[in-house]
């Protein structure tokens, strides 16, 4: 596509316009696209780029100068609308900003709108600046150049030169396992020491096996422990290093994966802690005593290393979001199961007691079956034993069927739509 057409011919001069003034030129022996030729009129040369609803206007000599981005090559050829008679991304536009300036310049200029560096690193990576050679400036984040005001002194731009680069690094290499072969060997690790961390959970509610994670005098239980406590260490280190790397230090703990990351490791401290109170007799038998009680509640608390996998799951991640975007529908669901099981469960109850006092002793009772036959279970722990107790059942379970078959439609075809489109989301 030429760019006569891809304008579509339009001969309107574009006044006040100017040819882009810069002595950086790239070296290397990546193929320049193809250019317009010189006697078009200048419209020719102008890139129009529509990021999200926002008009761009550059020059192609501009994005050229980087032959091997996507802007810079024919690849930014499949984004082109000719209804807009623009290129059309559907991107953040303030990190977009900062990726024009910085074909414009030559350098990462720190524009005024906030940027999200997380967000910011994946935009980058989109429009292939990370495939710029090593001696860009772009490309190499210890030596990216910052422009920051001349009040600053030495101290904060060193920080804001050198540090941040590397925190941003190294919290790119935690959180996401493509960024490098060694990103990816260490979040394989990381699933490997869930895996274990898990599987010695599982081993110590085993009868036969309990006697070698309490028994001291057991040869095996420092084996056990020492690895329970090299596996602690690790998931610590992990969470310390990310706490430290992240963006933004008061958004880490609202994160919902760094809770889960915490909760996993809490009950580790608290029965050190206990353990050590315990070995000095701290307090009374009283104390002791509610020492175990929030021991034992802690405790429960390490089933939360299964979840520790979402994190390392794109698609579990996903399911959860589809799930939040139909929250609406899920609410409605719940409320038609609440009302049903606390009517029928009610009647049931009137209906059954006098004849069959034991299974169905209270209205709760009565919702419990009443919940188990709405939602087609039937575990017959409890049943009714008169003609009316099952003609109510009856009809429980018949409309059971139908009204939850309702919202259950319109819940998969929610969640149909929201997971095709945050699928065709993360994969842009």
């Amino acid at each position: 596509m030429t760019n006569a057409e891809r304008n579509g011919g339009n001969e309107k001069s574009y006044a006040g316009s100017q040819k882009e003034e810069s002595s950086f030129h790239r070296k290397g022996s990546h193929p320049k696209p193809s250019r317009p030729n010189k006697h078009h009129n200048i419209n020719d040369e102008l890139c129009y780029i529509n990021v999200s609803g926002k008009q761009y206007i550059t020059t192609f000599e501009c994005l050229e100068k980087y032959p091997q981005t996507l802007l810079g090559s024919n690849d930014r050829e499949k984004y082109w609308i000719p209804e807009l008679k623009s290129y059309y991304f559907n991107r953040n536009r303030d990190c977009f900003e900062r990726i024009l300036t910085f074909y414009q310049t030559g350098r990462d200029y720190k524009t005024g709108a906030h940027v999200d560096m997380e967000l910011y690193d994946e935009e980058r990576e989109f429009f292939g600046l990370n495939r710029i050679d090593d001696d860009d400036s772009l490309s190499n984040p210890d030596t990216m150049l910052l422009i920051e005001e001349p009040s600053q002194n030495s101290a904060i731009k060193c920080y804001r030169n050198v540090w941040l680069p590397k925190r941003r690094r190294v919290h790119r290499f935690l959180m996401d396992p493509r960024s490098s072969i060694y990103a990816t060997a260490w979040h394989v690790l990381d699933i490997l020491f869930i895996c274990l961390s898990i599987t010695l959970l599982v081993l110590e509610t085993d009868p036969s096996l309990t006697k070698y994670f309490t028994d001291k005098n057991e040869e095996a239980y420092y084996y056990l422990y020492y690895t329970n406590v090299f596996v602690i260490a690790f998931f610590s280190t992990d969470l310390l290093v990310r706490f430290l790397t992240w963006p933004n230090t008061l958004s880490f703990f609202p994160n919902m994966f760094n809770i889960l990351d915490i909760l996993s490791i809490l009950p580790f401290y608290v029965s050190v802690i206990a353990d050590t109170l315990d070995e000095h007799k701290v307090g009374a038998d009283d104390g002791s005593h509610k020492t175990y009680v929030v021991l034992r509640v802690c405790r429960i608390f390490r089933i939360v290393r299964v979840f520790k996998f979402i994190r390392h799951s794109q698609d579990l991640i996903m399911i959860i979001k589809v799930v939040a975007h139909a929250k609406r529908e899920l609410s409605l669901l719940v409320l038609l199961l609440g009302i049903f099981s606390m009517s029928f469960g009610s009647l049931m109850y009137y209906v059954e007691h006098a004849a069959n006092p034991e299974q169905f002793s209270s209205i709760m009772q009565g919702c419990w079956w009443a919940i188990v036959t709405i939602t087609t279970i039937g575990y017959g722990d409890i049943s009714p034993v008169t003609w009316q107790g099952k003609i109510v059942g009856s009809v429980v379970l018949t409309l059971g069927i139908v009204f939850l078959a309702l919202p259950m439609t319109i819940i998969v075809g929610k969640f149909s739509a929201v997971y095709e489109n945050e699928k065709s989301n993360t994969s842009r």
